[in-house]
């Protein structure tokens, strides 16, 4: 009697599990493009966009249009970040033509996209203008320390050849009060890390891994030497959110 209590216990458990199943895998996936949607990066940077998020079994497919082939690439990789996500099919598709590379306008959006993330200059007070390759940076900085800051973030832009910064720094009378910090959520710190270490020349070409837990933000991988261990760490501890940076780089 025993013997047969205990094999319809295990059947009734088995047939418990194999109904519960999808229901968890649902679950799973329902949480995975809602975190995508609640997603700062979303809600900020690509809230303009029309990216369909549909996920089955944790795989996840992207379908819609976006204004250029950089938020495509940031889409991904935000949600490749998330929980549970095990694959990634990017059907994003862009509106328009894209510029030409190393055409003036090509260099222009690689020069703003570099400011985007960064919390040390602002992006959307730089006007940026190129001609033959060369930048022209105008618009107001708060201090003379961010308008260097935003002509050697543009500098670090692959192919660039010159910059002239024209931009003006404000008088005390014209700067406003500091707002407080925007709360970020930690798969959108680690994503606007990797794409801030794509976008600067500098760090574009170096192997490294990123993790991200309350803002704190760990870096492995390898670096040729100290100043480029030493750079990624100024580029990460710039962007928005990053709270701590912990470098664990090797240096070969």
């Amino acid at each position: 009697m025993k013997v047969i209590i205990s094999v319809s216990l295990m059947a009734v458990a088995v047939g418990f599990l194999a109904l519960s199943a999808p229901a968890l895998e649902a679950t799973r996936d329902s949480r995975i493009i809602s975190s995508a949607r609640e997603s700062y990066v979303f809600e900020v940077y690509l809230q303009g966009d029309d990216i369909r998020i549909e996920s089955r079994d944790g795989k996840v497919t992207l379908t819609g249009i976006v204004a250029e082939d950089f938020h495509k690439s940031l889409a991904e990789i935000t949600i490749t970040d998330i929980p549970g996500v095990r694959g990634m099919d990017n059907r994003l598709e862009v509106k328009g033509a894209a510029p030409t590379a190393n055409s003036d306008a090509w260099f222009r959006g690689k020069v703003k996209n570099a400011l985007l993330f960064h919390r040390s200059v602002s992006a959307a007070t730089t006007e940026v203008d190129v001609k033959d390759g060369i930048v022209t940076l105008r618009g107001a900085a708060v201090t003379q320390a961010q308008k260097e800051l935003t002509a050697e973030y543009a500098r670090d832009v692959e192919g660039v050849k010159e910059i002239r910064n024209e931009m003006t720094v404000l008088t005390v009378s014209e700067k406003t009060p500091r707002t407080t910090k925007e709360k970020i959520d930690d798969v959108s710190v680690a994503a606007l890390v990797r794409m801030a270490l794509l976008l600067h020349y500098s760090t574009s070409g170096l192997y490294t891994t990123v993790a991200t837990r309350r803002g704190v933000v760990t870096v492995e991988g390898r670096a040729k030497n100290a100043a480029e261990k030493d750079l990624v760490t100024k580029v990460v501890k710039d962007v928005n959110g990053v709270k701590k940076v912990k470098n664990l780089m090797t240096i070969d």
